[in-house]
């Protein structure tokens, strides 16, 4: 299958791996599943950063690029029909990283993996669903 990681989930798998449910980390350990993150989780990581709600070490920009290497995520490219979609996408709210996730998600047809209930909402995308399995 294919799925969309959410920042924050990007950031658990690589940071706190701890935070994850374990079918999220069941779903992030298969070889067969293909992970994407959009940019915008790039551009939200880089703000994290700036206001020291996490930690980047040796610099924002440096770890960025490190975690790009060894994480198995593709791109999953910002383009004008994920901008389009941003606007018509049904969500309880209008913050924009939210709505550009989503939208990369809807345009693409990826399973949006996420924790955020507004997120959850979404009418016109797939979003993971954890199963009740303990840590």
């Amino acid at each position: 299958m294919k799925f969309l990681l959410d920042t924050h989930i990007w950031l658990w798998s690589l940071l706190e791996t701890h935070r994850l449910h374990r079918s999220i980390s069941e779903v992030l350990e298969n070889d067969r599943n293909e992970l994407f993150i959009s940019p915008i989780t790039i551009w939200e990581t880089m703000i994290l950063a700036e206001k020291q709600r996490v930690v980047l070490m040796p610099s924002p920009a440096e770890w960025v690029k490190e975690a790009l290497r060894r994480s198995p995520v593709k791109e999953a490219l910002l383009s004008h029909a994920v901008a389009v979609r941003s606007r018509l996408i049904e969500l309880p709210h209008h913050d924009p990283a939210d709505r550009f996730i989503a939208a990369t998600a809807w345009e693409y047809n990826l399973t949006l993996i996420t924790m955020d209930e507004k997120l959850k909402e979404a009418k016109q995308i797939k979003v993971f669903k954890t199963r009740n399995i303990k840590k």
